[in-house]
C-alpha cells in the first residue's frame, strides 16, 4: 500500500533556519570526513552535544543508559514513558543514523528524537549505540545490531534493565538513514536466530541508506542539489563502511539489499514493514527498489512518501511533517500490535 502524504511541489521548500543548519551540516560533514578514510573525530567533538540520562522523570519520561558489551563498549539508552503501565506499550528498538561513521544514541539530535517517539508514539523506545566506522568496518554494526535483540531475549537482561514485564513477543525494530539498512540487515539476522521470548513483528525503515553500482536517476538528477547527502559523501560512507579487502562491491548484498546479490527472503517470516522515502532525497530510488522488492518477495509493505521533504527530515523537529511522520509511525506500530 502506498501513502502520498502531499502534492509534489517542483522545489524544496523549508524554513530559512532549517536551510542555514542544513548547508553548515554538509560543511561540518566534509571537514572531518577525511580524505585518507579516517574522520576528525576530536574536531567533530566540539559540535556535537551529548545529552545524558534522566532517571528523574521529565515531562512524563525518564531515561536510563544499559551495558550491552563493556568490551565493545556499545550500550542502549531506554526511553520509559512513565504515565502508562509497560505492559501495556509497545517495545521500539531504535538504531540511529550517521553513514556508519557519525552520530550516537546520546547525540541530542537523537535523543531528542527518541522522547519524541516515545511520548507522542506512546511506546518504550531502546535506542541502541553500535560500533562506528571506519575504526569499526561492515559487519561490526550488524553484529552489534542482533547482539541488543539477544540481549533483550534473555529474561535475566531483561530484569537488571528494568523491562522484565514489557512485551518483547511483539517487538518493533526502526532506524533512519544508516540506521535503516541496519535495521533491515538485523531483521534478516533475527528471522534465522532462535529466540526464546522475543519476536519482531514490525520493521520501520526511515529514508534507509541503500545503493549500488549504477547510479539512479534521483542520484543523477539530485546530487548537489538536496540538503544532507551528495554522491561524494555516499560514496565517502561506503568506501570506510566496508573498505577495500572486505568484500568492497557496490552490489554487495549490505549495500545493494535488493540487487543481483540480494538474500532470498521469501521463506524468512519477514516482519510487517512501513518504508519511508521522500522525493528531495538522492536515495529516493533505492529506497522505492526496496519497497518494490519486498512486495516482489511476498512480504508485507507499506510505501509512505514526502513529496516536499529530504533525506532524514524526521530529525528536525521544527517541520511539520517530522511530526506527521511520527504520528504515521504510531499508527503504523499500533495497527500491527494490535493485529498481532
Amino acid at each position: 500500500m502506498e501513502v502520498v502524504a502531499k502534492k509534489t511541489p517542483n522545489s524544496l521548500s523549508l524554513p530559512w533556519g532549517t536551510r542555514i543548519f542544513l548547508r553548515l551540516l554538509g560543511i561540518l560533514t566534509d571537514i572531518v570526513s577525511r580524505k585518507d578514510g579516517t574522520v576528525n573525530r576530536r574536531f567533530m567533538s566540539y559540535f556535537e552535544s551529548k545529552i545524558p540520562p534522566t532517571l528523574k522523570p521529565v515531562d512524563g519520561l525518564k531515561t536510563y543508559d544499559v551495558v550491552l558489551n563493556p568490551t565493545f563498549k556499545t550500550w542502549f539508552r531506554v526511553y520509559l514513558p512513565t504515565e502508562f503501565s509497560v505492559e501495556d506499550l509497545p517495545v521500539l528498538v531504535f538504531y540511529h543514523g550517521g553513514g556508519f561513521s557519525y552520530m550516537a544514541a546520546n547525540s541530542k539530535v537523537y535523543d531528542d528524537l527518541c522522547r519524541n517517539m516515545a511520548t507522542k508514539m506512546q511506546v518504550i523506545v531502546i535506542s541502541v549505540e553500535y560500533r562506528l566506522a571506519p575504526e569499526f568496518p561492515h559487519p561490526a554494526q550488524y553484529d552489534d545490531g542482533i547482539d541488543a535483540l539477544k540481549y533483550l531475549d534473555v529474561e535475566e537482561n531483561r530484569l537488571k534493565c528494568s523491562l522484565q514485564n514489557a512485551n518483547f513477543s511483539r517487538c518493533f525494530v526502526a532506524g533512519d538513514s544508516a540506521g535503516g539498512n541496519l535495521v533491515h540487515h538485523v531483521v534478516q539476522r533475527a528471522c534465522v536466530t532462535s529466540f526464546k521470548h522475543l519476536k519482531v513483528i514490525g520493521l520501520l525503515a526511515i529514508q534507509p541508506f541503500f545503493g549500488g553500482i549504477e547510479q539512479t536517476n534521483s542520484e543523477k538528477e539530485l546530487d548537489e542539489q538536496v540538503p544532507i547527502l551528495t554522491v561524494k559523501r555516499t560514496n565517502w560512507f561506503w568506501d570506510v563502511f566496508m573498505p577495500e579487502g572486505k568484500d568492497h562491491d557496490r552490489d554487495h548484498a549490505s549495500i545493494n539489499v535488493s540487487g543481483p546479490n540480494a538474500i532470498d527472503i521469501t521463506k524468512f517470516v519477514f516482519p510487517t514493514t512501513m518504508v519511508v522515502v521522500s522525493k528531495f532525497d538522492i536515495l529516493h530510488d533505492w529506497q522505492k527498489k526496496y519497497y518494490e522488492w519486498l512486495l516482489k518477495s511476498g512480504k508485507e509493505v507499506e510505501l509512505v512518501e514526502y513529496p516536499n521533504m529530504f533525506h532524514d527530515f524526521v530529525c528536525f523537529p521544527e517541520l511539520p511533517e517530522a511530526d506527521q511522520l511520527i504520528f504515521q509511525m504510531k499508527e503504523f506500530i499500533y495497527k500491527v500490535f494490535n493485529k498481532a
